[in-house]
């Protein structure tokens, strides 16, 4: 094998494989029969579209952000500070006058000076520090707060108390005979005295003590109490509190001991005499004998199984004689002042995050704030209770954190499940708290998207908090015998947040679409409106809805959506019908822009699971805007052909960049359909119907917009001057690419403007109207690919003759792979030109045509060059199966289903024919005769026959029965048929001659019925080709004879050549209806092979056929 047959594209295999279609066969090149009309002026402003298209793009772009439901994350963007809330002096507590402010510091002074107990870690001890922190606090000179501390210092100093909870006792001993032990506590105030165990020198000195033991006089009850008895147990709870008078808090010791009750003595008569033990000497002996009891039954285990689980706090109410105290403000009020004066002082209002101050005190601010809560015997609840007060009131002048609100609210509430109610003017007081901050927090609501945008993480953190805080106060309404709200809360929010919205709506619809503005100005303000409408249900239900239904069960985004939905529906339904009548260009577009918004809001709440969009006011809003969208689409057609007019005059026919094949106008009429499709998406009209009517006019105004494209850039191309001597052109490759990428670009525009309609309207999964459409656009654009293929390829057709000619014209000493060398050596460098500038389709076109090509100069050279010699024929047999190697590349290039059909088949066929002698040729006659199959089986009628062999006669008898529905070939509508039979081909039967059966007039249906015998060996008629030929002709009396069909059948399928026919006679065989039928281009091929031979058999072969190919009409 030559090296030739191994040469490869070098281009071709760099061709990417892909799966391959069969292409149809080659339509007649020509222009689209469509004749699209150039763009109407008048329309619009005249432009180039680009302003018309930049519009579309902001609207695509907007409702980019409106693809499915929101999602906090995306919404939540800004981290900034949240907005600051607003804030009024008059809401905090009164302010006071001068003389309260210095009671108030009187007060203050006295807590510090007469402090008891020992401070915390936490906690200042310096009362130097305490009384400079305090005069800072008030503002006081140093004047001002020396006589203010004398005044103090002159007071009467309080009495003092200690309170003990006695709670329980674990792993007593065992004292019963049963094992356990009744239990019991006596705790009473050792003075201090009593319980030193030597005398000192310098004993302290009890006023009421010595007074008492001197006059003799008993101790008083309250000095020694007992607990309850707890019988049988060795683990006792008894959860008691127990209160006792101290004199002395820095000498005076608590003592207790645990008994066990054995005698009938009463504990209470028991607590009696012992009260009445006199002096202090044998109070002491008293204890003293406790102890050595409790020592004496001690040895059986450890100290701590002995002794109770004493928790008890240090609580000392003071009998103040201070200003305050004096004018009967109550300890409760003195606290709250102070607490307010201390806030204000340690709030840093001036910092740029004051609002997030959690009420973390200083050391001394939290150490006065404790002496003075112990000082007034205030609880755990009423000191919750006021904080809360204070801080609730100080936030609406000082905003704070809604986080230590929050905190506030929950101590509250532990407090509140653990303690006793609270007084009744306490309990007002903070009612009216809660009053006042829910007031307050119903203001921010109804300004909700002022204070907490939805964009603003930090502020809808806030807005969480503080909807938590109104939450807690719900559950505190119950508890309350004097309710502080007249109605539930959550109704109260429910409606503060309806009024906030129309608020909300007003301001918005004020400052964008007046309703004292004409028609044409609010319609731009109300699009505007309406996409705040929009974006604002967004970010209700991504970020405001979860909060209030979690927190306080309230349905924000349903709420807000049904209002704001009914208000703009109200707005849209007035515009319309004021602006239809009398609707300008412009009006038509603002409306298309408004329609789309009102279409997303109902698709939003369609798109909500379990939402149903026809309960919406918005439900039909479609029907005034019909006209509207109607006129918006005509201007769209016509911005759209001047766009694409402009983008080709700017085009320069050359590549965008290196990545790309096609020119900037290609890609401006891509983006332009792909932007029409996107918004007939957005369009979504409801009404089948409608949307039908709407979709089929865009659909044909896009395939009008596309061929206008192609003839413009047909124009275009052929405006350039060629350059000289150029086989492939560049611009013909950037129109050829153009055309590919529209032809993709339109059809998937096209296919996305499929609209609502039943299955049995459905073909290919498109509306009928819009796959005809589609299909006839597609067509459209094949065949002007293929027109610009073959401009393209027409400039290698005389290169390409060339180099055929020059194979056909070298002599037979030259090499075959010497011949072909100059054509294969121009394809690969032309293919590698068009593959850098083609695409992969358009490549593939062009290969299928050059491919045509060559074939196409490979016939004409073989019809151009008759009777010569093999040789011939085998070079260009060689060049064939060299160029099929070539244009398929190993798979890279065309299919070989596609090399090898067509053209190449007769080509194939003729160079074999070439190659046979003229007895072959002829047998290839009748073979081309037998594989003939009829397209149309009943055009040219039927024949009936019945044929067998009789082996002991050697003949071959064949019998013609009858025809039917023969072609009318005479004036008068009917035929004379008659039929001729003979066998062939004639070199296996020379003797053998033609026979024919009676003419039947005037018919179309001839019944014959005539048998005929041909004395033929068995062995002749076995062979491949041999056949019965059955000819009908329509006899004319005055012309020739018209053909009016044919039919063969193979002598090797008639019983009794291959095997003894059965019966022995005639009619023994079964009749065969044979389908009459025209020469077809192969027969009519392999006779004109026959004519270009010389020898005679071939001249008298041909020439006995002459007179009945004249007869046979062409083909259809």
């Amino acid at each position: 094998m030559s090296s030739l047959l191994e040469i490869k594209s070098s281009v071709l295999r760099q061709v990417q494989a892909c799966p391959s279609f069969r292409r149809r066969t080659e339509e007649e090149l020509g222009s689209s029969s469509t004749d699209p009309q150039e763009p109407a002026t008048g329309a619009w402003k005249p432009g180039d579209g680009v302003e018309f298209f930049a519009q579309i793009r902001l609207i695509l772009k907007k409702r980019e952000g409106r693809r499915g439901l929101p999602c906090p994350e995306v919404l939540l963007c800004s981290g900034l500070p949240a907005p600051a809330e607003p804030v009024d002096p008059n809401r905090g507590l009164r302010a006071l006058t001068q003389e309260e402010v210095e009671m108030l510091y009187e007060e203050a002074l006295y807590t510090v000076i007469y402090r008891a107990g020992t401070m915390g870690p936490d906690q200042v001890d310096d009362q130097e520090a305490l009384l400079g922190y305090l005069q800072q606090v008030f503002g006081t000179s140093p004047k001002e707060h020396e006589e203010a501390l004398e005044r103090v210092k002159k007071a009467k100093a309080p009495t003092y108390a200690l309170k003990v909870s006695v709670l329980r006792a674990k792993n007593l001993l065992a004292k019963d005979p049963n094992g356990f032990s009744d239990p019991y506590c006596m705790l009473g105030i050792l003075p201090a005295s009593g319980a030193s165990q030597e005398p000192g020198p310098h004993k302290e000195q009890r006023f009421s003590f010595r007074k008492g033991a001197k006059r003799g006089n008993p101790l008083p009850a309250k000095c020694i109490q007992v607990t309850e008895v707890k019988s049988s147990t060795l683990n006792p709870v008894w959860k008691e509190n127990f209160l006792f008078e101290i004199e002395d808090v820095t000498t005076d010791q608590l003592h207790l001991d645990i008994w066990d009750h054995d005698d009938d003595v009463s504990l209470v008569e028991a607590c009696r005499k012992l009260n009445e033990v006199i002096g202090l000497k044998g109070m002491g002996r008293y204890f003293k004998q406790i102890v050595k009891s409790a020592r004496a039954n001690g040895t059986a285990g450890s100290t701590e199984d002995h002794t109770d689980d004493f928790l008890g706090c240090l609580n000392i109410p003071v009998r103040r004689d201070t200003g305050m105290s004096q004018r009967g403000r109550s300890g409760f009020l003195s606290y709250l002042l102070l607490l307010s004066r201390l806030l204000q002082f340690e709030h840093p209002a001036q910092e740029p995050n004051s609002s997030s101050w959690r009420g973390e005190l200083s050391g001394p601010a939290a150490t006065v704030l404790c002496l003075h809560g112990a000082q007034s015997n205030l609880s755990a609840l009423q000191l919750a209770v006021l904080h809360w007060q204070v801080s609730s009131r100080h936030h609406q002048t000082r905003t704070l954190d809604y986080g230590y609100l929050l905190g506030l609210l929950e101590d509250m509430q532990a407090h509140w499940q653990e303690a006793a109610s609270l007084p009744q003017e306490q309990e007002e007081s903070l009612a009216d708290s809660f009053s006042a901050f829910s007031e307050f927090a119903l203001r921010l609501l109804r300004q909700l998207r002022d204070y907490f945008p939805a964009t603003n993480s930090t502020a809808v953190h806030r807005l969480e908090l503080l909807l938590k805080c109104l939450d807690k106060l719900q559950l505190f309404q119950p508890s309350f015998e004097i309710c502080p709200f007249e109605t539930e809360l959550n109704m109260d929010i429910a409606a503060a947040l309806k009024r906030g919205n129309r608020e909300w709506y007003d301001r918005l619809l004020n400052t964008k679409s007046p309703r004292e503005q004409p028609g044409l100005q609010r319609l731009a303000g109300l699009v505007e409106l309406v996409d705040a409408v929009y974006e604002d249900l967004q970010s209700c239900y991504g970020v405001y809805a979860s909060l209030f239904h979690s927190i306080i069960k309230i349905d924000f985004f349903t709420l807000t959506f049904r209002q704001l939905e009914r208000l703009v529906a109200e707005e849209a339904w007035v515009l319309t019908e004021e602006l239809n009548p009398k609707m300008p260009l412009e009006v038509a577009s603002r409306l298309f822009e408004l329609y789309l918004t009102l279409a997303d809001i109902q698709r939003f709440w369609s798109s909500i699971p379990g939402r149903d969009s026809r309960s919406l006011a918005l439900a039909g809003i479609h029907a005034p805007f019909l006209p509207a969208v109607k006129l918006w689409l005509q201007v769209l057609r016509d911005q759209a052909k001047w766009r694409l007019q402009g983008a080709v005059d700017v085009d320069t026919l050359e590549p965008m960049d290196t990545s790309s094949k096609h020119s900037s106008s290609a890609a401006t009429a891509s983006l332009c359909f792909s932007h029409i499709q996107e918004l007939w998406v957005c369009l979504a009209w409801p009404d089948p119907a409608q949307a039908q009517g709407l979709g089929t006019q865009l659909s044909q105004d896009l395939c009008e917009a596309a061929l206008l494209y192609t003839e413009l850039l047909r124009k275009k191309v052929h405006a350039q001057p060629g350059a000289a001597g150029e086989a492939v052109s560049e611009p013909l490759c950037v129109v050829l690419n153009n055309v590919e990428l529209l032809r993709r670009a339109v059809g998937q525009a096209l296919r996305g403007l499929a609209w609502p309609e039943g299955p049995s309207g459905l073909e290919a999964g498109l509306p009928r109207p819009l796959l005809s459409c589609v299909q006839a656009l597609e067509e459209d654009l094949q065949r002007e690919a293929r027109t610009v293929t073959a401009h393209l390829t027409s400039k290698m057709v005389g290169d390409i003759k060339k180099y055929v000619q020059h194979i056909s014209l070298s002599p037979d000493s030259i090499q075959n792979d010497e011949a072909v060398a100059p054509l294969m050596k121009y394809l690969d460098e032309k293919l590698a030109l068009l593959n850098a500038l083609l695409v992969k389709e358009n490549l593939n076109r062009v290969l299928e045509a050059l491919w045509e090509l060559l074939l196409q100069a490979i016939l004409q050279a073989l019809g151009a060059n008759l009777d010569v010699s093999a040789d011939f024929y085998s070079r260009f047999h060689f060049t064939l199966e060299a160029l099929v190697t070539f244009f398929h590349a190993e798979g890279q290039g065309l299919p070989l289903e596609n090399l090898k059909d067509g053209s190449y088949k007769r080509l194939e066929e003729e160079l074999r024919l070439h190659k046979c002698t003229t007895r072959e040729c002829i047998e290839q006659y009748y073979l081309d005769k037998l594989k003939q199959r009829s397209l149309e089986q009943n055009r040219f009628g039927r024949l009936s026959v019945r044929c067998s062999y009789e082996v002991a006669e050697q003949r071959l008898a064949v019998e013609v029965l009858h025809a039917a529905d023969l072609l009318p070939l005479d004036a008068n509508g009917l035929s004379d048929p008659f039929v001729i039979v003979e066998l062939g081909p004639p070199h296996l039967f020379p003797l053998v001659r033609s026979q024919r059966t009676q003419v039947k007039s005037r018919t179309l249906h001839p019944v014959y019925d005539e048998l005929f015998y041909f004395s033929v060996p068995a062995e002749v008629c076995r062979r491949r080709a041999a056949c019965v030929l059955f000819t009908v002709m329509d006899h004319d009396w005055l012309s020739t004879n018209d053909f009016a069909g044919e039919a063969a059948l193979s002598l090797a399928s008639i019983g009794g050549i291959v095997r003894s026919q059965v019966g022995g006679g005639v009619r023994a065989g079964q009749p065969i209806t044979l389908h009459l039928r025209r020469p077809r281009a192969q027969v009519r091929s392999t006779l004109r092979m026959l004519e270009g031979r010389t020898n005679r058999e071939a001249q008298e072969f041909v020439k006995r056929l002459r007179e009945l190919e004249k007869c046979m009409e062409a083909d259809p």
